[in-house]
């Protein structure tokens, strides 16, 4: 699932997002309400999971503002209110399930599974495609030229964000972000480790490239 998760705790924001990671999952992070809005109603999520007391825009106005918006996206409240009262509130303004920090992760991960199920933004038979290369997202099925392509699950994650801004560059520091959960620079080869592994299956096999390097800035999957 596509993820986007509005939490203004770096230590929350990171515990979650790289658990959330290392699950299959791509995960997008925001820090304050009115930058999750924008997100969240320019670009397709499956899920939002969002603290109550964030800045900029409170909780309970981030999910009204979404369900006015006609988004049919899941809303999983993570928050330390957890009265009765504020559980209530939370589930009035659209939200689809509510839990309490503190939290296990693994009934969080649960949690999250069972609104991916249920949400109507996940598409069962979504592909991404570009020339002979295809992904079944919901599966994580790679094929090119009819063939099966094995991909650990990171490189999956790479490939989708890849796929998922065809044509268009994706920062090497918003893949660090979007797939380690790395908010700084840090000095290390992984993500060009990760693309050689990736190009290695996706694109030395067959004749024609598709992971371009743009020097200085990142990479972009398109058919020359």
């Amino acid at each position: 699932m596509r993820i986007l998760m509005i939490e203004d705790d770096a230590e929350t924001s990171a515990f979650v997002g790289n658990g959330l990671r290392q699950a299959g999952h791509t995960v997008d992070v925001v820090a304050n309400g009115k930058d999750g809005v924008l997100l969240g109603i320019q670009e397709d999520f499956d899920l939002v999971i969002l603290d109550r007391m964030v800045p900029g825009l409170d909780g309970l106005s981030v999910a009204r503002t979404l369900r006015s918006s006609g988004r049919p996206v899941a809303i999983l409240f993570l928050t330390a209110l957890g009265s009765i009262n504020e559980r209530v509130q939370g589930l009035d303004v659209g939200g689809d399930d509510y839990v309490v920090k503190p939290f296990a992760f693994s009934e969080l991960l649960a949690r999250v599974n069972a609104l991916g199920r249920r949400s109507p933004m996940r598409d069962e038979h979504e592909k991404l495609t570009v020339g002979d290369l295809e992904m079944d997202v919901a599966h994580r099925i790679v094929t090119r030229e009819n063939q099966p392509i094995n991909l650990l699950p990171r490189e999956c994650l790479l490939l989708e964000i890849l796929l998922r801004n065809k044509g268009r560059v994706v920062l090497r520091t918003m893949l660090l972000e979007r797939v380690w959960g790395f908010r700084f620079e840090p000095k290390t080869s992984v993500v060009e480790t990760h693309i050689s592994r990736l190009r290695a299956k996706v694109d030395k096999p067959f004749k024609t490239p598709l992971i371009h390097t743009v020097r200085g800035c990142g990479y972009s999957i398109y058919e020359a």
